[in-house]
């Protein structure tokens, strides 16, 4: 892609942080983010340290916006309403979400998708935060909800995702919960919408502690334990720094 294209697109991207006090992963992200973004949305989530100040001292344009209640689906309501870019992205705060991935992302819209996503069971994704018990359970709820919505998607639990702003009010329909990844998703399907995946890595979160607390915490795996299902899904973590080769899948 050329660097004019590639300035061209970012120039069309709002890009939405929801954050729950999350001032010192603030501090690393936001310089990390591409340069020409069109918007850059952080959501207030009930934050008691000083997410605020710090999103306006790093990112004077930044627009802050105030979640109505508690819950990542709120935050993301909030800011998605606020946002006024063509594609929208949503970025987890924690510093998990590699931000050179937004591009990817927003790629796979121009490119005719109406949902593009990011999963880190694709070859040239992967994760050093899903624990077995998340895997696992990712895995067989991705299986329940192909079968029902006839889908082929590899990462139902993942939430750095992009998508037109024209179908906002339809993807966020009744996404206002902990499962607004997988509710985003099903509305996407029963609407016939367009889907692609696109290779991710998951990093561990920076600074903090995550509300999401699924099964017991493993320790980290080594650099090079790395381990393939059928069909080449990453099924353990990776080092950081992957790799995303793969083209966009189209689900």
């Amino acid at each position: 892609m050329s660097a004019e294209r590639s300035d061209d697109q970012r120039s069309s991207i709002s890009v939405v942080l929801p954050c729950r006090n999350e001032a010192r992963n603030l501090e690393i992200l936001l310089p990390r983010l591409p340069e020409g973004l069109g918007e850059v949305v952080v959501v207030d989530s009930g934050c008691s340290d000083d997410t605020v100040e710090v999103a306006r001292r790093l990112r004077p344009d930044a627009r802050i916006v105030t979640a109505p209640a508690p819950g990542k689906g709120r935050a993301l309501q909030a800011g998605f309403a606020a946002a006024t870019g063509e594609h929208l992205v949503a970025l987890d705060a924690d510093g998990s979400n590699d931000p050179a991935e937004i591009d990817p992302l927003v790629a796979a819209l121009v490119a005719g998708a109406d949902l593009a996503k990011g999963s880190r069971y694709l070859p040239g994704g992967g994760s050093s935060d899903a624990t077995a018990v998340r895997s696992f359970g990712n895995r067989a709820l991705c299986l329940l909800f192909n079968r029902r919505h006839g889908a082929h998607l590899t990462d139902l639990c993942y939430g750095y995702v992009a998508f037109r702003r024209e179908h906002r009010e339809l993807l966020l329909d009744g996404c206002d919960g902990f499962d607004v990844e997988a509710r985003l998703q099903a509305n996407a399907c029963r609407a016939g919408l367009r889907i692609a995946e696109v290779p991710s890595f998951e990093a561990e979160r920076v600074h903090g502690t995550s509300n999401l607390r699924p099964g017991p915490r493993r320790h980290p795996h080594r650099p090079g334990d790395r381990r393939r299902a059928r069909g080449g899904a990453v099924t353990s973590p990776v080092t950081r720094g992957a790799p995303s080769r793969s083209r966009p899948r189209w689900c």
